[in-house]
């Protein structure tokens, strides 16, 4: 029996020690990385979990150290690097971390490892939980569940089989979005055992600012990787358009990314580069005093397996413009607390940002309604609670499953 089934048969229920492994967390190289890992993280000993996180980090790339209050140990391990190296990544990690683990486990007994994404930390973690016999659980964050990257050939083939074990196995599949678990889904076996659990979001830090509300403050924000699939070139183009109707229409841009030059000559080209400001990477408090300022949130991108801006945009009681068919749609309803354009559709964007502009009384009523969303049900408490019950549903079925397993032999053994 394990320790948390023999005090609810007291009737108490003990802390679980949950181990997490994971690529994303804030670092110094940038602050914002995992944020929305170590953030649910610090509501964790409320619902009873006793959190150690380990970050991992190849060794090909730059040392990271954590500089915020949210504890994490780095590891780094040998991997080859890109795309060729991914399949063989959660061996070398497994490798690298097993002793450690054991150490830990015998110190502080783990109840479950809590990796985030399939590759390296899932795999890995498949491997270190069947070594210390206790349950894992991974999270998917994105919309290419299995890792092809677009690419096909015998390594993409090799990272989608690595994946697929990593899903089957795991006693729970935890997917950011409706979105994200309707391609689990469709790409695993029906076994895959999968549940949704949405990002949350800091209502304190993202939250409505007076000031900023009159009727000509029509500053459209974006805050995400510079790139084309993020759609920031529709928000150029739109801006251009807009500029004879609205005059003092500004675009801030936050964020960094490969195709950052090709956009900063688009405005160039469309003639507005003095409404755009591109400002680079920004921490935590700078993108909600951003999110504060602006007049309509819009990251009309095609590629998002969620996306925290849109909510955090949201609880900072902001119109939010995202696009049909990808992980907010699951959250947007389409009018009420935000709006949704086709992907790549310019001219429905257009439309809504104009309507926008007009209408100031619509825009602060779906505003409102956005806001009421997150504290209803997309909070970073409401997150660590959902995370905190699978893990216990998780410890919970493993030990089933394992005292079913041994009556089975001990009644093989007596035949």
């Amino acid at each position: 029996m394990s320790r948390d089934s023999a005090n609810k048969a007291e009737g108490k229920e003990s802390k679980l020690h949950v181990v997490t492994l994971t690529p994303f967390f804030p670092s110094d190289k940038n602050p914002v990385n995992g944020c929305f890992i170590a953030e649910p993280a610090r509501s964790f000993g409320e619902f009873g979990i006793d959190s150690t996180v380990i970050a991992v980090s190849p060794l090909y790339k730059a040392a990271n150290k954590t500089i915020s209050t949210d504890a994490a140990d780095w590891v780094r391990y040998p991997a080859f690097p890109g795309l060729a190296g991914l399949a063989s990544a959660g061996k070398l990690l497994h490798l690298r971390l097993a002793s450690r683990l054991r150490r830990l486990h015998s110190e502080k007994p783990i109840d479950v490892i809590h990796a985030h994404t399939a590759m390296p930390s899932g795999d890995a973690a498949r491997s270190l939980a069947k070594q210390l016999g206790i349950p894992f659980v991974v999270t998917v964050h994105g919309l290419d569940v299995l890792n092809t990257f677009g690419e096909s050939g015998v390594a993409s083939e090799k990272r989608q089989k690595k994946a697929i074990e990593v899903y089957t196995t795991a006693e729970a599949v935890i997917c950011i979005s409706d979105k994200v678990q309707e391609i689990v889904r469709a790409s695993t076996p029906p076994e895959t055992r999968t549940r949704v659990v949405p990002n949350g979001v800091d209502p304190e830090l993202f939250c409505p600012k007076d000031g900023f509300d009159s009727q000509d403050n029509h500053e459209i924000l974006v805050v995400g990787s510079l790139l084309r699939s993020k759609g920031h070139p529709l928000v150029l183009h739109a801006v251009a358009r807009l500029a004879a109707i609205f005059p003092g229409i500004r675009c801030r841009i936050i964020g960094e990314g490969t195709d950052h030059l090709e956009f900063k000559a688009l405005s160039r080209e469309l003639g507005i580069e003095q409404q755009v400001r591109f400002v680079g990477r920004q921490g935590r408090t700078e993108v909600a005093a951003a999110m504060q300022r602006c007049s309509v949130f819009a990251l009309p991108s095609w590629n998002e397996g969620l996306g925290c801006v849109y909510l955090e945009a949201m609880s900072c009681a902001k119109p939010v413009i995202g696009c049909r068919g990808q992980g907010i749609d699951g959250i947007i309803m389409h009018g009420i607390n935000g709006l949704l354009v086709p992907p790549q559709g310019l001219e429905e964007l257009i439309t809504e940002l104009k309507q926008l502009f007009l209408a100031k009384a619509h825009s602060q009523q779906i505003g409102a309604a956005a806001r009421e969303t997150i504290l209803r049900d997309f909070t970073l408490r409401h997150q660590a609670k959902k995370l905190a019950a699978i893990f216990r549903e998780a410890q919970l079925s493993y030990t089933q499953a394992y005292a079913q397993e041994k009556s089975l032999r001990s009644k093989t053994r007596s035949l």
